[in-house]
């Protein structure tokens, strides 16, 4: 195996049955109990058929521009899998469209999230398929390589190593790390029942506000 152009199919993927609870939590609410420190950076977008889900990450590293080693992931991963791609951000070639998009919903992939750009909008819409990407482009790629599967990539500025547990939505993609993964969930459920019960106040005119005018006088502000 030469670095830079390599394929690890042997790793361990974070439990289904914890992907399945977290698939049930807003990725915000996740976001939230691990410090707001595992959201990969704004502007990924959500233009699959499928909004919201979370899976085992499959990693791939591809060139700019470039898909041969995203097209081989394709035919690696496995139902439930969530194929995560560091396409080094370009946004002037798309490394995926409707084509490879129905190939990877045939085989059961839950979702495609790219660091990069991709096209057919319209057809990517209509799929049982997550898709993420920075942006799109009606450019097509090349497909030469390099690039590596199944190890740890660098995307939407964190660190995804394969197996760990992504969740997405349409605010965005948050990443945990396999070995954390039990306790951030059972965290962020505990979280949503809390944010359930705030709504319900709200509705029920009774929110405490209180908080804001401690803050504010704890920061020495007068005349309140």
């Amino acid at each position: 195996m030469t670095v830079g152009f390599r394929i690890k199919a042997d790793f361990e993927r974070v439990d289904a049955a914890l992907a399945q609870r977290a698939a049930a939590v807003p990725a915000a609410n996740i976001g939230d109990v691990v410090n707001r420190m595992q959201a990969m950076r704004g502007g990924f977008v959500a233009y699959g058929g499928r909004r919201s889900l979370a899976g085992p990450a499959f990693t791939v590293r591809a060139r700019a521009g470039d898909n041969l080693m995203l097209h081989q992931a394709l035919d690696m991963a496995q139902p439930g899998d969530v194929v995560v791609c560091d396409a080094g951000g370009d946004l002037g070639t798309a490394i995926m469209g409707d084509i490879m998009g129905r190939y990877a919903a045939s085989r059961g992939i839950a979702a495609i999230i790219i660091d990069g750009a991709i096209r057919d909008v319209t057809g990517l819409a209509q799929l049982p398929l997550g898709v993420w990407a920075r942006g799109a482009t009606p450019a097509g790629p090349y497909k030469d390589g390099p690039g590596e599967i199944g190890y740890p990539i660098c995307c939407g500025g964190l660190v995804v190593a394969a197996g760990d547990l992504i969740a997405a939505d349409e605010d965005g993609v948050i990443v945990v790390p396999r070995a954390d993964a039990a306790s951030v969930v059972a965290a962020a459920e505990a979280h949503s029942e809390k944010e359930h019960v705030m709504m319900e106040a709200i509705d029920a005119q009774r929110f405490d506000r209180g908080w804001i005018l401690s803050s504010l006088r704890g920061k020495g502000i007068a005349g309140l």
